[in-house]
C-alpha cells in the first residue's frame, strides 16, 4: 500500500516497554522521568544503539516534573546515545507517544533524519504537588522585596489555605469534570449498557492473558524493579465480578462506569525505534511493519462528546488513504474506557452520524471484534498517559510480523476532545 502522507517509508525497528503498574503499587518511589531514563537505556542497549547519533529522540508525558525545564533532553543525555542526540518534549494526553511517533515519522520520511526514537511515560505515583496562586504571588513579592522587614511584611496574614498543597486535576478545564464523567455522558447518549462494557473489559483482560501466554511480550517488555508482567492483569476475572462493581463516576445509580471498565490511574514507560529502510538495510534489520499514514481531530466540546475525536480522524484519514474501516486485519483501539470504544464503533454503525457529522452517504460500518485489541488493551494492561501510543505501535508491530502481513488501525482519543489515529502496514 502507496502512503499519500511520506516521501520516504518509514519503519517500525522494534520497541520496549516496562511492565505497567497501577498507580501507588511497585513504582511507588519512582517519577516519570526515572521510569522512562530506564526504559530508554534498556531500549539504546537491546538494539545496540550505544554511542550512536539519532536524529531525534521525542518523548513525552501528562505530567511532569516542573523543575525539569527538557525532559526529554535530559533522558537522552543519560541514556547511553551520543550526546548529539537531540531531544524534544511531546505532549498530547493520551495520545502522547502516538504523537511523537509520528513527529519522527514525519522527519523521517522528509529525509531530514534516518532514525529516530519516540516514547513516554508516567508515573500517576509521584504528581508533584503545587501551592496556592496567593501563596506564589506572596513568594514573588518577597524575593523582590529589598530589605528584611519588607520580606517579612510580604508574609503579613498568611493563611493556612494558602499553604494547602494540591494537586494538578486531571480535569476538563472548559466543564471542569473529568474524563469518566465525560465519558459517562457519552454512554447515555449512545446507550451503551454496563453489560456490553463489562464484556469488552473481559475480552480485554482475556486477550492480555492469551498474549501473554503466547509470548508476544517476551521481547517487548523489560522487567523493572522485580516486576515481568502488568500488575493490572487480571487473568481470573469474570462478569460476575465485574457486575458487583459500583459506578466510578455517577453516584446517582445511574452510572455505567465502574472501576473494571474503565483504564486504571497506571505507571509505566514505553519507547519504540522508527528509521529509514537504508537505515534498516545498512543494520541488516527487517522491519517489523510501516506507519502509512496519519490524522488528528478535534471536536467542539459543546456539540459532541469529549472523546469522540477519533470518529471524525479515522473518517478523514481512510479518506486521504482510499480505504473502508473494514480493511484492517487488526484494530488497536484505547481503552481510555469500555465505554468510548463502543460509543466510537456504534458512531461508525450510525447512519445519522456518519452523514450529519461525518458528511459521508453511507456509513462506516461494523468492524470484526475478534480483530480488535487481541493482545490486550488499556483497561486490562493499564494506560501510563504517556507511554500508551509508544506501547500500541510497538506491539502491534510485533503483531503485525506475527502475522506475516495485513493491515492495522491505531486509534487514541485524548483530554481536550482531541483523538489521533495512525495506520501500519507488513
Amino acid at each position: 500500500m502507496k502512503s499519500p502522507f511520506f516521501q520516504r517509508p518509514v519503519c517500525v525497528i522494534g520497541g520496549l516497554r516496562l511492565p505497567f503498574c497501577r498507580a501507588g503499587s511497585q513504582y511507588s518511589d519512582f517519577g516519570a522521568q526515572e521510569l522512562l531514563s530506564e526504559n530508554l537505556k534498556e531500549l539504546v542497549q537491546k538494539f545496540g544503539l550505544t554511542g550512536e547519533r539519532v536524529g531525534e529522540v521525542a518523548l513525552g508525558a501528562v505530567f511532569y516534573p516542573p523543575s525539569t525545564w527538557n525532559f526529554a533532553r535530559d533522558i537522552v543525555l543519560g541514556s547511553g546515545l551520543d550526546p548529539q542526540s537531540p531531544g524534544v518534549f511531546v505532549q498530547r494526553a493520551c495520545a502522547t507517544s502516538l504523537d511523537a511517533s509520528i513527529d519522527v515519522a514525519h522527519k523521517i520520511a522528509s529525509g531530514q533524519i534516518e532514525v529516530g526514537i519516540a516514547g513516554g511515560a508516567e508515573s500517576m505515583s509521584n504528581i508533584n504537588l503545587f501551592l496556592s496562586e496567593d501563596f506564589s504571588r506572596r513568594f514573588v513579592s518577597m524575593s523582590r522585596a529589598k530589605t528584611l522587614k519588607d520580606k517579612l511584611l510580604t508574609w503579613k496574614g498568611l493563611s493556612l489555605s494558602e499553604i494547602k498543597p494540591h494537586a494538578p486535576a486531571a480535569v476538563e478545564p472548559t466543564s471542569h469534570m473529568s474524563m469518566g464523567e465525560h465519558c459517562e455522558e457519552m454512554a447515555k447518549t449512545w446507550k451503551i449498557s454496563r453489560e456490553d462494557q463489562d464484556a469488552l473489559s473481559l475480552k480485554s483482560h482475556q486477550n492480555g492473558t492469551r498474549a501473554y501466554e503466547k509470548g508476544t511480550y517476551q521481547d517487548l517488555i523489560q522487567p523493572f524493579h522485580g516486576i515481568t508482567k502488568d500488575n493490572n492483569l487480571r487473568a481470573d476475572t469474570s462478569m460476575e465480578k465485574m457486575a458487583k462493581l459500583k459506578p466510578a463516576f455517577d453516584k446517582t445509580g445511574t452510572g455505567t462506569l465502574t472501576a473494571g471498565n474503565s483504564s486504571p490511574l497506571t505507571d509505566g514507560a514505553a519507547t519504540v525505534i522508527l528509521a529509514s529502510e537504508a537505515w534498516a538495510k545498512s543494520r541488516g534489520i527487517t522491519p517489523l511493519a510501516y506507519i502509512r499514514g496519519a490524522e488528528t481531530a478535534a471536536i467542539d466540546l459543546k456539540t459532541e462528546g469529549l472523546l469522540m475525536a477519533p470518529a471524525y480522524a479515522v473518517s478523514r484519514l481512510l479518506d486521504k488513504m482510499s480505504m473502508k474501516l473494514q480493511d484492517f486485519d487488526l484494530y488497536e483501539i484505547h481503552e481510555a474506557f469500555a465505554a468510548q470504544v463502543l460509543c466510537t464503533l456504534k458512531a461508525w454503525e450510525t447512519p445519522e452520524f456518519c452523514k450529519d457529522k461525518l458528511g459521508k452517504s453511507d456509513v462506516l460500518g461494523s468492524i470484526d471484534r475478534d480483530k480488535l485489541n487481541i493482545a490486550g488493551g488499556s483497561v486490562a494492561l493499564g494506560h501510563p498517559f504517556g507511554a500508551t501510543g509508544a506501547r500500541i505501535v510497538a506491539t502491534l508491530g510485533k503483531l503485525l510480523e506475527e502475522k506475516g502481513s495485513g493491515k492495522g488501525l491505531i486509534s487514541i482519543c485524548t483530554g481536550g476532545g482531541m483523538g489521533t489515529v495512525a495506520v501500519m502496514e507488513r
